[in-house]
Parts: C-alpha cells; sequence; structure tokens
C-alpha cells in the first residue's frame, strides 16, 4: 500500500446515507471521499471525472441499480474496485453483485471497521492495478519505436500458479482450490483451476461441471498447445467464467499424463490467465511434484488433527530438499474449530515458525450443502465467516505474490 489516500466515491440515492458514510469516513486518514451520486448513472459519470479507487455502491436505486452501474464501471475503468451497500444480505444479490465484478458485499448499515477494512482491501487492489498498468504502459513506451504510435499492454507479465496441497488427505484442499478461484477470478484478472489429483480428482464436481474432454487430451500435445487448443479441451464454469481444466474421468488414463507433460501444460495456462489455481493430491508423485515445481505460491493446508499437522511439518521440512522456497509457501489452517482449545492457530504457527495466511472456521452447514450442490459458497454467502476467511487468503496471496514480485525487481 502506497501513502496515497484511497480515493472513495459514494454512489446512494438517498442523501442522508450518503452523508452517513462520508461522517463515517472523515476521521480515516488514509480516505478521502472524493464525491457522492444519487444515482446509477451519475456514479458512473463521476466514475470517469473523479477517477476513484472506490466507489461504495447502494444496489437499489430508481434509476439504474447497483449492479447494473458495477458492471458498467467495472467495464470502462477496470482498476476502480465496487463495495455493494444492500439493506438485503440476500445470497442471490450478493452472487449477481460478485458476478457483475464487485470487489465485496456489505449489509447496510454497515459497521465502521467493516466498512473501512473493505476499503482498504478495495482500496489496495486498486492502486495495486494501477501500478501495474502504468509499469506495463512505460514498459512498451521504452520498447516501440521512437515514432510509432504507444500501446497500452496490461498483461506483459506471465499468470501466477498457485498450487492447493494438503500432505494428509481429507483437509479440504479441492473446496479451497474452487472457492480461492471464485475469491480471485474477475474480468480483468480472469482464472483457471486445474485438477492435478488425476486418479480421483473431482474439482469439476465443485463446480457442477462435467465434459468430455480433461487433461487427457492436452497432454499428448504439452509441447505444441495454443490457445485453440486449449479452449477446445477447457471447461467454462457458466455462473463464474472460471475456466476449468478437469482430470480425467476414469482412474486407469491417469497414467497417460506424465508429471512433465502435466507441467508443460500449467505453463502454458499460465500465458492465458492471470491465475492458475491447481489442487493436488496428497501424495507426492511425479505429477505434483512438477506442479510444485513451476508454482509461484503453493498454500499448504492443515487442520487441527495432530496427523494433518505433522505432516504439514513434514513437508515445510521436505521444502528445502524439493528446492521450494519458504517465502512462497502460505500456511492455511481449514475446519478450525475454537472449542478445541488445546491445538489453537497460534500454537501451530509459533511451532512451525511461520504465521498462518488465514484460519478457516469450520461450518458444516454452509460448506457441505454447497459442495453436494456443486456451487462454490462464495458465490452464494461473501458475508459469511467462512467466505471472509476465503477473502483473506486472496489478499494475503495477492499481497505475497506483490512481494515477491517486488523482491525479483530489486535484484534484477
Amino acid at each position: 500500500m502506497t501513502d496515497e489516500k484511497i480515493r472513495v466515491l459514494i454512489v446512494d440515492d438517498i442523501a442522508e446515507t450518503r452523508e452517513n458514510i462520508r461522517k463515517l469516513l472523515q476521521f480515516e486518514t488514509d480516505v478521502e471521499v472524493v464525491g457522492a451520486a444519487r444515482t446509477g448513472a451519475e456514479g458512473i459519470q463521476l466514475a470517469g471525472e473523479s477517477e476513484p479507487d472506490v466507489v461504495l455502491m447502494d444496489i437499489n436505486m430508481p434509476d439504474m441499480d447497483g449492479i447494473a452501474a458495477t458492471e458498467a464501471i467495472r467495464s470502462k475503468y477496470p482498476a476502480t474496485q465496487i463495495v455493494i451497500l444492500s439493506v438485503q444480505s440476500d445470497a442471490n444479490y450478493m452472487r449477481r453483485a460478485m458476478l457483475a465484478g464487485a470487489r465485496d458485499f456489505l449489509t447496510k448499515p454497515p459497521d465502521v471497521d467493516e466498512l473501512t477494512a473493505a476499503i482498504r482491501r478495495a482500496g489496495e487492489m486498486a492502486q495495486s492495478e494501477r501500478a501495474k498498468r502504468a509499469a506495463s504502459t512505460m514498459m512498451v513506451q521504452s520498447s516501440g519505436p521512437a515514432t510509432g504510435p504507444l500501446v497500452s499492454m496490461p498483461h506483459l507479465t506471465q499468470g501466477k500458479v498457485i498450487t492447493i496441497y494438503g500432505p494428509k488427505g481429507g483437509t479440504g484442499s479441492t473446496t479451497l482450490a474452487a472457492n480461492l478461484a471464485v475469491a480471485m477470478h474477475s474480468s480483468e484478472t480472469p482464472v483457471s483451476v486445474a485438477d492435478a489429483n488425476l486418479q480421483f480428482g473431482d474439482l469439476s464436481f465443485f463446480f457442477n461441471e462435467q465434459g468430455k474432454n480433461n487433461i487427457a487430451d492436452l497432454a499428448p500435445r504439452a509441447n505444441e498447445l495454443d490457445a485453440e487448443i486449449v479452449d477446445d479441451v477447457i471447461i467454462e464454469h457458466a455462473d463464474s467464467g472460471i475456466k476449468i481444466l478437469a482430470a480425467p474421468m476414469r482412474p486407469e488414463h491417469a497414467e497417460s499424463v506424465t508429471g512433465e507433460q502435466f507441467g508443460s501444460v500449467i505453463k502454458f495456462l499460465r500465458q492465458m490467465y492471470s491465475y492458475v489455481i491447481v489442487d493436488t493430491a496428497s501424495l507426492l508423485t511425479d505429477v505434483t511434484l512438477a506442479v510444485l515445481d513451476v508454482s509461484d505460491i503453493i498454500v499448504l493446508i492443515t487442520t487441527q488433527d495432530i496427523p494433518a499437522i505433522k505432516n504439514a511439518r513434514l513437508f515445510l521440512d521436505l521444502a528445502n530438499a524439493l528446492s521450494l522456497d519458504r517465502e512462497r509457501i502460505l500456511m492455511v489452517m481449514n475446519r478450525f474449530d475454537k472449542r478445541r482449545t488445546n491445538i489453537t492457530p497460534a500454537k501451530v504457527s509459533d511451532n512451525f515458525k511461520q504465521e498462518f495466511a488465514a484460519v478457516v472456521p469450520v461450518d458444516e452447514k454452509l460448506v457441505i450443502p454447497a459442495m453436494d450442490r456443486g456451487i462454490p459458497f462464495m458465490l452464494q454467502n461473501k458475508s459469511h465467516p467462512v467466505s471472509r476467511a476465503i477473502l483473506q487468503l486472496a489478499e494475503n496471496t495477492r499481497k505475497k505474490i506483490n512481494e515477491l514480485e517486488e523482491m525479483e525487481a530489486e535484484h534484477v
């Protein structure tokens, strides 16, 4: 985050609400309200004039609802982030808002701490996106012909590979992979998910999708891929736009895919998508090792169970032998039950000498029905504690990626 203030635009048809939000934010030294709009159409116009980092958008307005206005602003000004405000915490509203490109969804009246936290998350994302676009334009200017037109190319860098790995089976890696993909996917940062559990992978079923093609169709052509070939095989999730590379339908077909082939496919996918999220098997097979080798970030999952903690510890000890940079490993405790006070994230973190990037609470009432229906819970409810933990993981993953890029730039 820079020292620059987060520029906020308020869009709400009720004057009292606009004024109350302005008053809530006036004491935040890192936040500046740069405008207020009464309608969705006026909000779109002011977004172009005031160039806000964050738009606080009411969802119910007479001329144009907040979802339509969000789509328009995100289309015209993709770096601007939208936080939706609504008197209704309806899951359908949340889902539609997030699919329109909203960064967060808060229920009115928002708690001041909740509101400022959402603004800061969105503001950091907006300023980071603008910095990347500016750097991309400068690179094109410096490398292009001196007399020719200048062209902005915002996607000069390769996408990032984020591998979800649980060294103990049953820790919820597929659930985390599917929902992290929803949290990180947007029109400007498209996400692809790949299933590296080739024998018994079911990542596509977590999106209620099943295609006739899968990784086994790409593997033989791993060294001669093009976008058209990949598009023929990959599955698009209709509700989110996430692209899914499924595992083989039958376990015996897994043997037709080598680790080298799978690694080559993932390297190609990173040229097509901003983030490639890979769900792996718990065993360190050739495929899993190949994925770990090409990963930018490894999300290492444990639970409160002793066997899971033991295996996570073993993997961290093994990281040096596998030439894995510990800086690229983010720890997650999944299914945390605060009633089990004998094993806490703080105790495990202290033992591992590594902080947790997220602690995901246990909630079988939300997670299991979503899994059974094949609908990632992040598409249904982003205000739930489990969902907020996933958003925190997404935020910390982006932050770690930015830190690593800055470190690499310093050594160039």
